[in-house]
């Protein structure tokens, strides 16, 4: 079987599997978060941390909720790591330095996942279970609670609540996240990923002793692509064959990370009760993903760029067990989503796979984007595309039947705004820096991408990385820690709001003049105003790195 045969085979493969459990796990999801029971466990969740689970919350409350949850879980995380040494389990490393322990606090707190340490010789296995572990799963729910309150906003009329955000974060950890990791996490122990409690002492070819680190690398290894986080047990993370050790497994991986946001445009149009709605955000989510796939997946395999052509081919930084078409693959759907994880090295693509790993995250990670995050990202950009269309006609704006007044649309200015302000001020800050030029691996083109892949990760929480930046550094622990927390917390708060200022509207009943939603025309018309926003917004950007170096 040729390479190509073999790629085309896995990713047919890859959306049969997503196809098939579309439909009854999306409407799994929905029941779960409609539902007016309660499990025994949840209640007794809600009991020892004084929840009322029938009480509801506005969107200020559910806000400060979210919030609240997050910054304790940065605090409670940083002590982990700085009392790292009086831990059990902590494989005789010492604590974790102040400024390291923020970023990685807010790092995993905020689903970004982004490491600027090697995990086993860092870490020990307290840490890794009892902190980033958990928060892998925390975080995850979150995305999805926050998302599942903005469909309630167009869902509820004349209402004043968008649920109650204990309860739905409850939900998403205990009925969605926890089954599904722990299926996932005996299928990668199948697999041959390590599960252990320690280290393995083996006899190397030279006849010298050599320790191979061990760990619970499965079990974290399953939230971290079902959470859609991306943080690994290991420094090389999905390329480690500890992590994953074949073809199959990584298959597995990738389908860990796309199917949940993939399956929440299903519940989107369960819970509107217009499933072709949700079909039609599907549509656009699959266009932008088919197209990055296929123009990354076309620069790696034919090896664009002079590097690669010189060599014959573009096999520098990526596993021979994957090869080009599944680590194509594999950085696209990371990239597309907000997980993070690498099979390969993106510092080794060549200049346009790196610049589509780059462009998946500056499109506001939505094809299909994380966990929850994907679907609030989608909804915002069809609330500006039909903004778009009502200018075009001179008709009030509508959406999902609701209006979009100057309200809404202040909501939508600033959240698009927010991470382009994170990641180009941040980029500029760094690169006006003396000092950046050290810590960049390359310099020109290639070494600014560097630096704005850097901010475009930690802005967009995605947590993926151009390896040949050195960020080490308290300036870059500090900026990336800002630019990550930055990156979540605001727009969550201003798709909360908005949220609810579309609760508290009645429901405009359709007319002639109605712009329909679901149909072909307005897929296109999401993707060029997506397209749009995107390209005006970092073109200049895209330009001084990865286009100038394919240019080149």
């Amino acid at each position: 079987m040729t390479d190509t045969v073999g790629g085309v085979l896995t990713i047919a493969l890859l959306v049969a599997l997503l196809a098939a459990v579309y439909v009854p796990y999306g409407d799994y999801m929905a029941r779960v978060y409609t539902s007016t029971s309660h499990l025994r466990v949840e209640r007794l969740v809600y009991r020892l941390s004084g929840v009322d689970p029938d009480a509801e919350q506005g969107a200020r409350s559910y806000a400060a909720s979210a919030v609240g949850f997050s910054l304790v879980g940065i605090v409670v995380l940083m002590a982990v790591q700085l009392c790292q040494a009086a831990l059990p389990m902590d494989r005789g490393l010492p604590g974790v330095g102040l400024w390291m322990s923020f970023n990685t606090a807010v790092s995993f707190v905020t689903n970004t996942n982004w490491q600027s340490y090697a995990g086993e010789s860092t870490l020990g296995f307290t840490v890794q279970m009892a902190g980033l572990a958990v928060q892998n799963f925390l975080s995850a729910a979150v995305g999805i609670a926050v998302a599942v309150a903005l469909v309630r906003g167009f869902v509820r009329t004349r209402s004043g609540s968008l649920g109650n955000f204990w309860v739905d974060l409850t939900r998403g950890t205990i009925r969605i996240l926890l089954p599904l990791s722990f299926v996932a996490a005996v299928l990668l122990v199948a697999g041959g990923v390590v599960q252990s409690f320690g280290d393995t002492m083996m006899q190397a070819l030279s006849g010298h002793p050599q320790v191979l680190t061990g760990g619970p690398v499965a079990s974290q290894e399953a939230i971290k692509e079902l959470g859609n986080n991306g943080g690994g047990f290991f420094n090389a993370n999905s390329a480690h064959p500890f992590e994953n050790p074949s073809g199959w497994t990584n298959l597995l991986q990738v389908f860990l990370i796309l199917v949940t946001p993939v399956a929440l445009t299903r519940t989107l149009g369960t819970m509107l009760g217009n499933r072709r709605q949700g079909v039609a955000f599907l549509g656009v989510m699959g266009v932008l993903w088919s197209l990055a796939l296929a123009a990354a997946t076309w620069s790696e395999v034919t090896g664009q760029g002079a590097a690669a052509q010189a060599a014959g081919a573009a096999m520098e930084g990526k596993e021979t067990r994957f090869g080009e078409w599944a680590s194509a693959l594999f950085a696209v759907s990371t990239t597309a989503t907000s997980t993070g994880a690498v099979n390969a090295s993106h510092d080794s693509l060549t200049p346009v796979g790196g610049g589509v790993a780059m462009l998946n995250m500056m499109l506001g990670e939505i094809v299909p984007g994380g966990v929850g995050a994907g679907i609030y990202g989608i909804l915002v950009m069809a609330v500006l595309a039909v903004f778009v269309a009502g200018l075009m006609v001179g008709r009030t704006p509508e959406l999902l039947g609701k209006k979009i007044s100057a309200r809404q649309m202040t909501y939508v200015a600033l959240y698009t705004l927010t991470t382009p302000a994170l990641v180009l001020v941040g980029t500029g800050v760094a690169i006006s820096r003396d000092s950046t030029s050290d810590a960049m691996g390359n310099a020109g083109g290639h070494g600014f991408s560097e630096v704005l892949y850097a901010f475009t990760s930690a802005a967009n929480n995605n947590g993926s990385a151009f390896g040949g930046l050195t960020v080490t550094s308290d300036f870059f622990q500090v900026t990336l820690g800002l630019a990550m927390l930055l990156g979540r917390l605001v727009p969550i708060v201003l798709v909360l709001l908005l949220a609810g200022s579309l609760a508290a509207q009645g429901r405009v009943p359709a007319t002639a003049g109605t712009l329909p939603t679901h149909t072909p025309l307005f897929v296109g018309m999401l993707v060029g105003v997506i397209l749009v926003m995107t390209g005006l917004t970092y073109f200049p950007s895209l330009a001084l790195g990865p286009i100038a170096e394919a240019l080149a």
